[in-house]
């Protein structure tokens, strides 16, 4: 059974509030109950909605008109309860957010071992879409959060053709959400003609023999994955199976096992914000993925998924919006995995100082 809290929308044109601290920033076992879960995404909707810094993607031209003004927010429990803050039924594509969910998926295919060996898990501390991030590797590999490991992530999906590679991809991804779903065709054929550099990726690894099908078709199937539709939403359920051991706490489905799971969330915490992901860490303390739609999602193992959608990004390519939504609600929810309290001495072990 699905529980459902609704916030109301954008407050409209209001001064910014001061930026206070969230109210409890020390991580528990469990979320607070529904009315403090609720009433927190609403004043996060509500401190964060004004902020204007940033801007909208605008290298791929399908995503440059998106509205800077869109913001939701959303969590989902891992006992499949749902709260929503703004405009989570807004559509928009994964875009980068796909990648730690089509990992899950070759991982769980081909082991997570051969996945590390095959694609490699350190951050190179480079941009996104760095070619530099292949050169100065030693062994070629690439992070699979940033593309040119995630292109050759898409090279191992599994499939007798390109077809069956992109029903994989499509329906694991579907599962992670809960329902199918839909491909964006503007946003696919915008992507795949702006594209040039994705595809001298794939050939550069290719060169290098870490590309494992036909480097064209790999970059298509990527671009396509991209380009799937969803909401905040969607995202957030997404999210709360990653924290769920693999388990979609809306339909009950084990998407992937835990193992594949505990593997994703650590690459996702070396590299999910790109060469912002330390300051991330330091900062919300959960692994999570960024998207240039704006999209963020943000994993607290064992309680639950975050997710955050407002189009305009920093310069790394991070909604603005949704680093700052998240870095309050870690703190408010109990999420950031780092905090802690001393715990109370023992009769056999005395306080000193």
């Amino acid at each position: 059974m699905v529980t459902t809290h609704s916030a109301p929308g954008s407050p409209g044109s209001i001064a910014a509030p001061a930026p206070a601290p969230a109210p409890a920033p020390v991580s528990t076992g469990h979320l607070p109950g529904p009315d403090v879960v609720n009433s927190l995404l609403e004043t996060a909707h509500a401190r964060f909605a004004p902020v204007t810094d940033g801007a909208v993607a605008d290298y791929i031209p399908a995503l440059a008109c998106a509205s800077p003004s869109l913001f939701g927010l959303c969590v989902v429990d891992v006992d499949g309860s749902v709260y929503r803050a703004g405009d989570t039924g807004h559509e928009f594509s994964i875009q980068s957010v796909a990648k730690p969910f089509v990992f899950a998926l070759v991982a769980q295919v081909i082991g997570v071992d051969e996945a590390r060996r095959q694609l490699g898990v350190n951050n190179s501390g480079l941009a996104f879409n760095s070619v530099l991030a292949i050169e100065l590797n030693a062994d070629r590999t690439a992070n699979p959060m940033v593309n040119a490991g995630a292109i050759a992530t898409t090279s191992l999906v599994p499939g007798s053709d390109a077809a069956a590679r992109w029903a994989f991809i499509h329906e694991g991804l579907s599962r992670f959400a809960g329902h199918s779903l839909a491909l964006d065709e503007e946003v696919y054929a915008s992507e795949s003609a702006t594209n040039l550099r994705n595809r001298g990726i794939a050939q550069l690894l290719d060169g290098y023999g870490r590309m494992y099908s036909d480097p064209v078709e790999a970059t298509d199937l990527y671009t396509r994955t991209c380009s799937l539709l969803i909401t905040v939403e969607d995202l957030a359920v997404m999210s709360a199976t990653l924290a769920d051991g693999g388990v979609n706490p809306v339909t009950g489905e084990q998407v992937v096992d835990p193992l594949v799971c505990k593997r994703t969330l650590a690459v996702l915490a070396t590299a999910g914000l790109y060469e912002r992901s330390g300051e991330w860490l330091y900062d919300v303390g959960l692994p999570a993925k960024s998207g240039v739609s704006g999209a963020i999602m943000t994993v607290a193992p064992g309680k639950g998924g975050l997710a955050t959608f407002s189009p305009p990004l920093d310069e790394a390519g991070n909604s603005v919006r949704g680093r700052l939504a998240a870095q309050f609600l870690s703190d408010a929810l109990g999420l950031n995995i780092f905090a802690s309290v001393p715990v109370e001495p023992s009769a056999g072990r005395p306080r000193v100082g």
